[in-house]
């Protein structure tokens, strides 16, 4: 298995392209804030996961990573938020994003939990 093959990253990608074509229209004057922020925090939950699963046989090191990709999910639920409250986005859409990055975090929680069943050696 790669890291590419694990739901947490693959939802997590999804997610960060919706986040990526979506935010192409907000307002220009947003390019060096929200969309850079927005952004950055959803393709690092990604990175993060992505980054973990390659330091898994050291438990300590992936669920740090794993932590720290958590982290970045619950970022991205800020600026989800920030996006909604300016405007940028439907309230549907809201939802829809939300219920993906829960969903997300669930999945990481569950791989912090468990990491022998990603291949890391027990702590």
């Amino acid at each position: 298995m790669e890291f590419k093959d694990l739901l947490a990253f693959k939802k997590g990608f999804q997610l960060a392209m919706k986040i990526y074509e979506a935010s192409k229209s907000f307002p220009t004057e947003e390019k060096y804030s929200l969309i850079d922020q927005i952004r950055r925090s959803s393709r690092s939950t990604c990175a993060n996961i992505g980054e973990g699963y390659r330091k898994r046989k050291y438990p300590a090191h992936f669920i740090s990573k794993l932590s720290d990709a958590d982290m970045e999910n619950t970022e991205t639920q800020v600026w989800i938020e920030f996006s909604f409250s300016c405007g940028y986005i439907s309230e549907s859409i809201k939802t829809e994003w939300d219920r993906d990055s829960i969903e997300i975090g669930k999945l990481i929680g569950y791989m912090m939990a468990n990491p022998e069943k990603f291949g890391s050696k027990s702590i």
